[in-house]
């Protein structure tokens, strides 16, 4: 059952990341690449946690559990950062 899921997930979650790179590369605006890199983190945190599933790995989901962390700290480091820019 797993190795289907895996199977089917793969090919999505590596076009969401290849359209979530264009959109960081081409974005024309700072929320646009500051939404795309943080999408991008939480998709890879998701498929981490698939991967450890399928492997049976408890490293894999600490390293997923972190990754969301980190996503999530920038995401108020630049929330807070774009606010300051905002009231000057």
């Amino acid at each position: 059952m797993i190795e289907s899921v895996v199977k089917l997930i793969v090919p999505i979650f590596s076009l969401a990341i290849v359209m979530y790179l264009v959109r960081a590369v081409k974005g024309p605006t700072i929320p646009d690449i500051v939404l795309a890199i943080d999408c991008i983190g939480y998709d890879l945190a998701a498929f981490m946690g698939i991967l450890s599933l399928y492997f049976k790995s408890p490293y894999l989901i600490s390293g997923a559990i972190v990754l969301a962390l980190w996503s999530y700290l920038l995401d108020i480091y630049v929330s807070r950062y774009l606010l300051r820019e905002v009231r000057v």
